[in-house]
């Protein structure tokens, strides 16, 4: 370089040789050979990757202005076009496939070519021009792959964690509302589908509320530990090629940036080749998904029917269910919502074994990792708003349904054994099913308890008790 404009294309060169660049894009020739080279899935890098990107990129062209390594009127310009970048624009010149060999090179390149460009046009000479600002003596400046794209994945991450977190306290908000407003509502109680002892409905979303509270409290833990950064450490945590106070620097700069909490890893070295932060960020991922496939699972269960399974409750209709059924209506949400699960658990694999293949002092499959956990991310913050706002919040119970379920069942029989015992508590269920009467019936019919005695053994408050005492079973004969 300097880069020649002919025409519609530019002449540009690097250690392999030249090739033409179309003279209207950003990008150069260590891009173009990327894209060329790893046309792999068609996917583009997340919006939120390529704006921290940018991010990390302007507090190190910030720190090398302020320290006097970068001339202020090139850094400033450079600078311009990394916050042009972390605005939104010029993201359809982050060209790279996310799927790439070089740990993430061909992605930082791309940044480099697309910032020294940008920042060119704005000086201004013609695009390509690299006499005055550079991709690799600028916008790379004190920099390696190695240390800015890993610096950008927790970036990033720490972004969504955030959204994700807020979506969470909403549905643990809408879960405990449910809880809440089905607390007077008997149910049958399961297990192994098969019926077990009354409870409330309240309860059951009582208890999913309690499950989403912890990966809300695992979801905010989790930010501990990513928000160290190995920014500073260029190639291999080391340092080398980068000035002392520019590295004790560039992290804050980047901390002002992006108004969140990252710092300067202890260990440089650790941090750039041990990815096991993400490990465990992407496992408490797994272990938030895993609690909403149980809970989507269970409302399909209880929705079911309506007419011949379980139908307690009702989900609200979102579209038609079938092309040649008329009227059905599908559970849509807690299905779409479960896929959404089982793809956070197979990334969750993904960057597990690609955090283990890390050899030495770098981890090659960063891009891999990059992608997998921002993947997941994405998915769960837009399934949990759409599980809340779309299915959870218009839940209604049907509450003859559960009131049939109770008195058909014999789950009441259970609550009679402590005093009455097993075996002729085991009597009446058999009389029962002999006569074709409810185990209510069979009680009445018995003069085993009194109707009132029934209602008061099945009543909300009673259930909801930890335990029993002796005037609870008192009217029991």
């Amino acid at each position: 370089m300097p880069c020649k404009v002919a025409d519609k294309v530019r002449r540009e060169s690097d250690a392999l040789g030249k090739m033409d660049i179309p003279s209207d894009v950003y990008y150069g020739i260590h891009t173009l050979r990327a894209v060329r080279n790893f046309p792999f899935s068609g996917y583009s890098m997340h919006p939120v990757f390529i704006r921290s990107f940018a991010m990390v990129k302007e507090a190190c062209a910030v720190t090398n202005v302020e320290l006097g390594y970068m001339d202020e009127e090139i850094g400033t310009a450079v600078i311009a076009a990394c916050k042009d970048i972390a605005s939104g624009n010029l993201h359809d010149q982050i060209v790279v496939d996310p799927f790439q060999g070089g740990a993430g090179t061909s992605t930082n390149m791309n940044f480099n070519e697309v910032i020294a460009n940008r920042a060119i046009e704005l000086l201004p000479v013609e695009r390509g021009n690299c006499s005055l600002v550079h991709p690799l003596k600028h916008s790379n400046m004190h920099q390696s792959t190695n240390d800015v794209y890993p610096t950008a994945l927790k970036v990033a991450t720490l972004t969504f964690l955030i959204q994700l977190e807020e979506k969470i306290t909403n549905l643990q908000q809408s879960l405990q509302n449910k809880e809440h407003e089905f607390r007077d509502v008997v149910k049958v109680g399961r297990t192994e589908l098969n019926d077990a002892v009354p409870m409330t409905l309240g309860m059951t979303f009582g208890a999913f509320a309690d499950a989403v509270a912890r990966d809300r409290w695992r979801i905010f833990k989790s930010r501990e530990r990513i928000k160290k950064v190995n920014l500073g450490g260029t190639a291999i945590g080391t340092g080398l090629g980068a000035p002392r106070d520019y590295i004790l620097r560039v992290a804050d700069r980047l901390k002002q940036i992006t108004g969140l909490p990252v710092s300067r890893a202890e260990n440089l070295i650790d941090a750039t080749q041990n990815m096991d932060t993400f490990v465990e960020v992407s496992g408490l991922l797994k272990s938030y998904a895993a609690n909403l496939m149980k809970i989507s699972s269970d409302l399909r269960l209880l929705a079911s029917g309506p007419e011949t399974g379980i139908g307690e409750i009702v989900l609200p209709a979102l579209q038609v269910g079938s092309s040649i059924m008329a009227g059905k209506v599908n559970p849509v949400m807690p299905e779409a919502v479960t896929q959404v699960a089982l793809k956070v658990m197979g990334n969750d694999q993904t960057v597990t074994l690609a955090a283990a293949c890390g050899q030495l002092e770098l981890n090659h499959l960063m891009p891999l990792i990059a992608h997998s956990i921002l993947e997941s991310l994405t998915l769960l913050i837009n399934a949990t708003g759409a599980f809340d706002e779309k299915c959870i919040a218009g839940i209604t119970a049907d509450h003859a349904r559960c009131k049939a379920h109770v008195e058909r069942s014999y789950a009441l029989a259970t609550v009679l054994v402590s005093v009455l015992g097993y075996g002729r508590v085991e009597e009446i269920i058999t009389a029962a099913r002999k006569s074709g009467r409810s185990v209510r019936e069979e009680l009445i019919h018995q003069n085993i308890a009194s109707p009132e005695d029934i209602d008061e053994l099945l009543s909300p408050n009673r259930l909801c008790k930890l335990g029993f005492t002796p005037d609870d079973l008192s009217g029991i004969r």
